[in-house]
């Protein structure tokens, strides 16, 4: 057998790679597991969407392949999502792109930009698909540290002159994963100006745009001037609605963008299962009257996992968006030592902010997923740590 490519050496470890197998582990010898590890919450997606997938299963007119023009009717409810939503009228042809979720077209961008030595700011802690996406084209990333003190936005005005040089992309994530930071005004302006003058691509990553508390309402990248020409944005269906396991997402996007991107995937896929893309425009006609209730959960978990780690001794900012918490490690310990320490002792799975990057060193994620007595219980099992 060949050797391994270098690309495929220098991919970091999945953060939630021989989680699964250890978890079953752990639940056979009798261990009550709490996981709030995945961001893949235990609740339901619209029931409308499970009805209209049984009756697509039923429809041969869609087993057949659904290629990169996918579902007319779902690009039409994106473009009507984005209108009503953001106030942004995009054309659902030109500017809307189905994705098998929004992790694959994001991983799959660089191929549109990327030559070998070509630069990609991103986020550090991060998704991991930027990270690979990037090393996958023979791009170099150049990932930065959210911080504290920088209120966990990349500062662009201390990105080093020899990363602008061949800089191609900028990723941004607000609301943030995994730090649950969300980003001013003021912030996508200076970012849209910094990738005119960088000659670069803004890639914002939209995933978390419906989860938010207490009236905070999250932005478009489109709805600052000067995007359309610097900018894509990706969306998903996974966390508004439930449905990770469904792998359904889109880009936005010029003409230009969406049409080269749709290339690439020509050559990797024919599409998501067009009775899955059925599913999508269901879930996207009840956006106004089920999205607020489904939010309304996410918001009592939140408070609930607040005070229980705060009692418990944690130090916990209350997020106003995402299903996440992002809390500090207590004393010296590694964030990956602190979280197998607490399984093993605890049996609550939690993700040390190292296994999404180093700049996530000293912070552990909780995700949201469970319901308020279980994010209670795990709080309660933590702070016996502390004690």
């Amino acid at each position: 057998m060949p050797e391994f490519s270098k690309r495929f050496a220098g991919l970091p470890g999945y953060p939630f790679a021989g989680m699964a197998e250890r978890r079953r582990a752990l639940e056979l010898r009798g261990v009550d597991v709490i996981d709030l590890g995945a961001g893949d919450a235990d609740l339901d997606p619209p029931e409308v969407v499970a009805g209209a997938l049984r009756r697509a299963a039923g429809d041969r007119g869609l087993d057949r392949y659904a290629f990169q023009l996918g579902l007319p009717r779902l690009r039409e409810a994106i473009a009507a999502f984005m209108q009503s939503r953001f106030g942004k009228k995009v054309d659902p042809f030109a500017n809307v792109l189905p994705l098998i979720g929004s992790k694959e077209g994001i991983a799959h961008l660089p191929q549109v930009f990327i030559d070998p030595g070509d630069t990609a700011v991103l986020p550090d802690p991060g998704y991991q698909a930027y990270r690979g996406g990037v090393l996958l084209a023979g791009g170099v990333p150049h990932a930065v540290p959210l911080r504290p003190e920088n209120d966990f936005l990349i500062p662009l005005d201390e990105i080093p002159a020899d990363v602008l040089e061949r800089l191609k992309l900028l990723y941004l994530n607000y609301p943030n994963n995994p730090t649950a930071a969300t980003a001013p005004d003021s912030y996508y302006e200076e970012a849209i100006a910094f990738c005119r003058r960088a000659d670069a691509l803004l890639v914002h990553d939209n995933a978390y745009s419906e989860i938010a508390f207490g009236g905070y309402r999250p932005r478009s990248v489109f709805e600052f001037e000067g995007a359309w020409e610097h900018a894509i944005e990706f969306h998903s269906f996974s966390k508004t609605f439930n449905m990770t396991g469904w792998r359904l997402g889109w880009a936005v996007g010029n003409a230009d963008l969406i049409s080269a991107l749709s290339k690439v995937k020509s050559f990797t896929d024919t599409g998501a299962y067009l009775g899955i893309q059925e599913a999508g425009v269901a879930a996207l006609e009840t956006h106004a009257t089920w999205v607020p209730e489904n939010v309304g959960r996410f918001e009592a978990r939140r408070d609930a996992a607040v005070e229980a780690f705060r009692a418990a001794g944690f130090e916990v900012e209350v997020p106003r968006a995402t299903m996440y918490l992002w809390i500090p490690v207590p004393g010296d310990e590694g964030s990956q030592a602190f979280a197998a320490r607490v399984l093993d002792e605890t049996g609550v799975i939690v993700l040390p902010g190292g296994a999404l990057g180093v700049g996530g060193e000293g912070f552990f994620r909780v995700a949201l997923t469970v319901t308020e007595d279980r994010l209670t219980e795990a709080a309660r099992r933590l702070g016996e740590i502390l004690s």
